[in-house]
């Protein structure tokens, strides 16, 4: 089953996974972290530089198949979405409680050691 008929809907899925799987902290986001092309992408990538976080992003405006599919696969709706080893997070809203509470410095701090 695809959602559109220009979309190998598995393919993008099994490249989605695959991103996730290799990347210890992965942002899908509007743009990139030094040219974000929405607030809440540019406050996704400001939290994470502000842990000191070394990260991988996808720019879901540069791949549209991506775009498409990710949200109906994580049953997550908004980017940006944040992957920390394997698992999703949230969006900019959940990663700034997040910041604020010391909980993202402390879960992207240890992955951003153990990847260096």
């Amino acid at each position: 089953m695809s959602i559109d008929d220009n979309i190998d809907e598995a393919a993008v899925i099994a490249k989605i996974d695959e991103q996730i799987a290799n990347n210890p902290i992965l942002l899908y986001m509007k743009g990139t972290p030094s040219e974000p092309q929405c607030g809440f992408s540019a406050r996704a990538a400001k939290l994470l530089a502000a842990c000191g976080a070394k990260f991988a992003s996808v720019n879901i405006l540069a791949e549209q198949d991506i775009r498409r599919v990710l949200p109906k696969h994580k049953n997550w709706p908004t980017f940006p979405q944040l992957y920390v080893n394997g698992k999703l997070q949230g969006g900019s809203d959940i990663m700034q409680e997040m910041y604020e509470a010391g909980e993202l410095q402390k879960l992207v701090g240890k992955k951003a050691e153990s990847s260096e």
